[in-house]
Protein backbone atom coordinates (compact mmCIF):
# COMPACT_ATOMS: atom_id res chain seq x y z
CA UNK A 1 0.00 0.00 0.00
CA UNK A 2 2.99 2.64 0.99
CA UNK A 3 5.85 3.86 -0.69
CA UNK A 4 4.90 3.21 -4.21
CA UNK A 5 4.02 5.59 -7.30
CA UNK A 6 2.77 5.11 -10.77
CA UNK A 7 6.03 4.54 -12.42
CA UNK A 8 6.38 1.46 -10.31
CA UNK A 9 5.34 -1.95 -10.82
CA UNK A 10 1.96 -1.98 -8.40
CA UNK A 11 0.45 -5.19 -7.28
CA UNK A 12 -3.34 -5.22 -7.65
CA UNK A 13 -4.05 -5.14 -3.59
CA UNK A 14 -2.08 -2.26 -3.60
CA UNK A 15 -4.17 -0.07 -6.21
CA UNK A 16 -7.38 -1.62 -4.43
CA UNK A 17 -6.08 -0.43 -0.94
CA UNK A 18 -5.76 2.95 -2.55
CA UNK A 19 -9.14 3.18 -4.12
CA UNK A 20 -10.29 1.89 -1.10
CA UNK A 21 -8.96 4.96 1.01
CA UNK A 22 -10.95 7.15 -1.80
CA UNK A 23 -14.09 5.41 -0.90
CA UNK A 24 -13.28 5.53 2.49
CA UNK A 25 -12.61 9.65 1.73
CA UNK A 26 -15.99 10.12 -0.39
CA UNK A 27 -17.73 8.68 2.31
CA UNK A 28 -16.29 10.34 5.06
CA UNK A 29 -17.34 13.94 3.09
CA UNK A 30 -21.01 12.44 2.64
CA UNK A 31 -21.31 11.84 6.28
CA UNK A 32 -19.84 15.56 7.10
CA UNK A 33 -22.29 17.28 4.16
CA UNK A 34 -25.43 15.62 5.43
CA UNK A 35 -24.61 16.31 8.96
CA UNK A 36 -23.51 20.12 8.48
CA UNK A 37 -23.97 21.47 5.34
CA UNK A 38 -20.63 21.56 4.53
CA UNK A 39 -17.99 19.51 2.76
CA UNK A 40 -15.23 18.94 5.36
CA UNK A 41 -12.39 18.28 3.31
CA UNK A 42 -13.36 21.32 0.59
CA UNK A 43 -10.68 23.72 1.98
CA UNK A 44 -11.79 26.02 -1.09
CA UNK A 45 -15.24 26.22 -0.37
CA UNK A 46 -14.36 26.92 3.72
CA UNK A 47 -11.82 30.10 2.30
CA UNK A 48 -14.97 31.23 -0.28
CA UNK A 49 -17.42 31.17 3.60
CA UNK A 50 -14.63 32.72 5.11
CA UNK A 51 -15.12 35.93 2.14
CA UNK A 52 -18.87 35.85 2.69
CA UNK A 53 -18.95 36.75 6.55
CA UNK A 54 -16.45 38.91 6.64
CA UNK A 55 -17.81 40.92 3.18
CA UNK A 56 -21.37 40.55 5.50
CA UNK A 57 -20.07 42.22 8.69
CA UNK A 58 -20.02 38.88 10.84
CA UNK A 59 -16.92 39.18 11.84
CA UNK A 60 -16.93 36.08 14.97
CA UNK A 61 -18.66 33.28 11.67
CA UNK A 62 -15.64 34.60 9.55
CA UNK A 63 -12.97 33.60 12.27
CA UNK A 64 -14.67 30.47 13.06
CA UNK A 65 -15.54 29.06 9.39
CA UNK A 66 -11.49 29.81 8.87
CA UNK A 67 -10.51 28.45 11.33
CA UNK A 68 -11.66 24.88 10.36
CA UNK A 69 -9.36 23.75 7.47
CA UNK A 70 -6.70 24.53 10.29
CA UNK A 71 -7.04 20.89 11.63
CA UNK A 72 -7.11 19.22 8.10
CA UNK A 73 -3.63 21.22 7.92
CA UNK A 74 -2.62 20.05 11.11
CA UNK A 75 -3.59 16.14 9.98
CA UNK A 76 -1.48 16.59 6.96
CA UNK A 77 1.09 17.89 9.10
CA UNK A 78 1.29 14.85 11.57
CA UNK A 79 1.29 12.54 9.06
CA UNK A 80 3.77 14.31 6.69
CA UNK A 81 6.11 14.00 10.20
CA UNK A 82 5.42 10.97 11.10
CA UNK A 83 5.67 9.23 6.97
CA UNK A 84 7.64 11.21 4.95
CA UNK A 85 9.44 12.80 7.85
CA UNK A 86 10.98 9.28 8.87
CA UNK A 87 11.04 7.82 5.28
CA UNK A 88 13.55 11.21 4.64
CA UNK A 89 15.58 9.71 7.82
CA UNK A 90 15.03 5.82 5.76
CA UNK A 91 13.69 4.82 8.68
CA UNK A 92 10.30 3.08 8.61
CA UNK A 93 7.18 5.58 8.90
CA UNK A 94 4.73 5.52 10.93
CA UNK A 95 1.18 5.01 8.74
CA UNK A 96 -0.32 2.79 11.38
CA UNK A 97 -0.06 5.71 14.35
CA UNK A 98 -1.47 8.05 11.25
CA UNK A 99 -4.57 6.40 10.39
CA UNK A 100 -5.17 4.76 14.15
CA UNK A 101 -5.75 8.93 14.69
CA UNK A 102 -7.44 9.55 11.74
CA UNK A 103 -9.91 6.23 13.05
CA UNK A 104 -10.01 7.44 16.60
CA UNK A 105 -11.50 11.30 15.01
CA UNK A 106 -13.98 9.28 13.12
CA UNK A 107 -15.06 6.94 16.48
CA UNK A 108 -15.18 10.03 18.62
CA UNK A 109 -16.96 11.58 15.97
CA UNK A 110 -19.76 8.74 15.83
CA UNK A 111 -19.81 8.26 19.90
CA UNK A 112 -20.46 12.21 20.63
CA UNK A 113 -22.51 12.69 17.95
CA UNK A 114 -24.73 9.63 18.89
CA UNK A 115 -25.10 11.52 22.52
CA UNK A 116 -26.85 14.65 20.40
CA UNK A 117 -23.66 16.45 21.57
CA UNK A 118 -23.58 18.13 17.78
CA UNK A 119 -27.30 18.71 17.80
CA UNK A 120 -29.69 16.94 15.67
CA UNK A 121 -28.04 15.11 12.54
CA UNK A 122 -28.21 17.83 9.48
CA UNK A 123 -30.93 19.57 11.51
CA UNK A 124 -30.58 23.33 12.46
CA UNK A 125 -26.67 22.94 12.30
CA UNK A 126 -24.69 25.62 13.90
CA UNK A 127 -20.78 26.10 13.54
CA UNK A 128 -21.04 26.80 17.16
CA UNK A 129 -22.46 23.48 18.18
CA UNK A 130 -21.02 21.15 15.76
CA UNK A 131 -17.60 23.07 15.29
CA UNK A 132 -15.97 20.34 17.10
CA UNK A 133 -17.19 17.77 14.60
CA UNK A 134 -16.23 19.46 11.77
CA UNK A 135 -12.80 19.73 13.49
CA UNK A 136 -12.66 16.08 14.15
CA UNK A 137 -13.59 15.38 10.42
CA UNK A 138 -11.05 17.89 9.20
CA UNK A 139 -8.39 15.99 10.94
CA UNK A 140 -8.96 13.06 10.16
CA UNK A 141 -9.36 13.71 6.13
CA UNK A 142 -6.15 15.63 6.76
CA UNK A 143 -4.54 12.54 8.52
CA UNK A 144 -5.33 10.18 5.51
CA UNK A 145 -4.88 12.51 2.80
CA UNK A 146 -1.07 12.82 4.75
CA UNK A 147 -0.65 9.72 4.40
CA UNK A 148 -1.41 8.54 1.17
CA UNK A 149 0.01 11.71 -0.57
CA UNK A 150 3.38 11.18 1.62
CA UNK A 151 3.75 7.33 0.93
CA UNK A 152 2.88 7.58 -3.06
CA UNK A 153 5.02 10.14 -3.73
CA UNK A 154 2.30 12.66 -4.41
CA UNK A 155 1.00 10.70 -7.16
CA UNK A 156 -2.49 10.07 -5.22
CA UNK A 157 -4.86 12.27 -3.59
CA UNK A 158 -7.76 10.44 -1.51
CA UNK A 159 -9.97 13.16 0.01
CA UNK A 160 -10.25 15.96 -3.06
CA UNK A 161 -10.84 15.28 -6.67
CA UNK A 162 -9.78 18.93 -8.24
CA UNK A 163 -5.85 18.11 -8.45
CA UNK A 164 -6.75 14.76 -9.82
CA UNK A 165 -8.90 15.54 -12.14
CA UNK A 166 -6.65 18.28 -13.42
CA UNK A 167 -3.64 15.60 -13.86
CA UNK A 168 -6.43 13.64 -15.47
CA UNK A 169 -7.14 16.15 -18.11
CA UNK A 170 -3.39 16.76 -18.94
CA UNK A 171 -2.88 12.61 -18.94
CA UNK A 172 -5.75 12.67 -21.45
CA UNK A 173 -4.34 15.44 -23.54
CA UNK A 174 -0.54 13.61 -23.48
CA UNK A 175 -2.53 10.10 -24.83
CA UNK A 176 -4.10 12.60 -27.67
CA UNK A 177 -0.83 14.53 -28.83
CA UNK A 178 1.24 11.04 -29.45
CA UNK A 179 -1.58 9.75 -31.26
CA UNK A 180 -0.90 12.55 -33.52
CA UNK A 181 2.47 12.44 -33.69
CA UNK A 182 2.55 8.52 -33.79
CA UNK A 183 4.71 8.62 -30.81
CA UNK A 184 4.08 5.64 -28.77
CA UNK A 185 2.27 5.80 -25.57
CA UNK A 186 3.56 4.53 -22.21
CA UNK A 187 2.57 1.97 -20.47
CA UNK A 188 3.12 4.54 -17.37
CA UNK A 189 0.85 7.01 -18.80
CA UNK A 190 -2.04 4.82 -19.38
CA UNK A 191 -1.90 3.22 -16.57
CA UNK A 192 -1.86 6.92 -14.76
CA UNK A 193 -4.70 7.84 -16.48
CA UNK A 194 -6.71 4.32 -15.48
CA UNK A 195 -5.74 5.09 -12.01
CA UNK A 196 -7.22 8.72 -11.72
CA UNK A 197 -10.69 7.12 -13.59
CA UNK A 198 -10.52 4.89 -10.91
CA UNK A 199 -10.16 6.88 -7.95
CA UNK A 200 -12.78 9.41 -8.89
CA UNK A 201 -14.97 6.54 -9.11
CA UNK A 202 -14.21 5.18 -5.76
CA UNK A 203 -14.60 8.49 -4.45
CA UNK A 204 -18.08 9.00 -6.04
CA UNK A 205 -19.08 5.92 -5.15
CA UNK A 206 -18.46 6.37 -1.05
CA UNK A 207 -20.26 9.37 -1.66
CA UNK A 208 -23.23 7.37 -2.80
CA UNK A 209 -22.79 4.27 -0.45
CA UNK A 210 -22.37 7.16 2.63
CA UNK A 211 -25.78 9.26 1.93
CA UNK A 212 -27.89 5.76 2.31
CA UNK A 213 -25.71 4.88 5.12
CA UNK A 214 -25.86 8.21 7.12
CA UNK A 215 -29.26 8.91 6.40
CA UNK A 216 -29.76 5.45 7.78
CA UNK A 217 -27.37 5.41 11.13
CA UNK A 218 -27.13 9.02 10.79
CA UNK A 219 -24.08 10.07 13.62
CA UNK A 220 -23.36 6.18 13.65
CA UNK A 221 -22.29 6.10 10.23
CA UNK A 222 -18.83 7.05 10.65
CA UNK A 223 -18.13 4.32 12.54
CA UNK A 224 -18.08 2.76 9.23
CA UNK A 225 -14.98 4.84 7.96
CA UNK A 226 -13.44 4.24 11.08
CA UNK A 227 -13.34 0.73 10.74
CA UNK A 228 -11.54 1.17 6.89
CA UNK A 229 -9.09 3.52 9.09
CA UNK A 230 -8.61 0.93 11.22
CA UNK A 231 -7.73 -1.95 8.75
CA UNK A 232 -5.74 0.72 6.94
CA UNK A 233 -4.02 1.54 10.29
CA UNK A 234 -3.59 -2.34 11.14
CA UNK A 235 -1.99 -3.41 7.17
CA UNK A 236 0.48 -0.27 8.27
CA UNK A 237 1.07 -1.88 11.08
CA UNK A 238 1.76 -5.50 9.59
CA UNK A 239 4.31 -4.08 7.09
CA UNK A 240 6.27 -1.98 9.65
CA UNK A 241 7.03 -5.40 11.60
CA UNK A 242 8.00 -7.57 8.58
CA UNK A 243 11.53 -7.55 7.63
CA UNK A 244 11.85 -5.70 4.76
CA UNK A 245 15.39 -4.78 2.86
CA UNK A 246 16.74 -1.50 4.01
CA UNK A 247 14.49 -1.25 6.95
CA UNK A 248 12.30 0.16 4.40
CA UNK A 249 8.90 -0.53 3.26
CA UNK A 250 8.49 -1.43 -0.47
Amino acid sequence: MFTHRFDDQLEGKIVVHWLLLSFNAGCINAGGFLASGQFVTHVTGFATLFGVDLANNKLSAAIGILSVPIFFLAGAFIAGHLIDGRTQKHKKPHIDYVMSLSASCLLLAALIGDKDYFGNFGINFSLGEGYFLLALLCLASGLQNGAITSSSGSSVRTTHLTGLTTDLGIGLARILNSRKSLNLITDRETFSNWLRILTIASFVFGSAAGAGLFNFMKYKGFIVPALISTYVAWHGRKLKTAPHKDNQLV
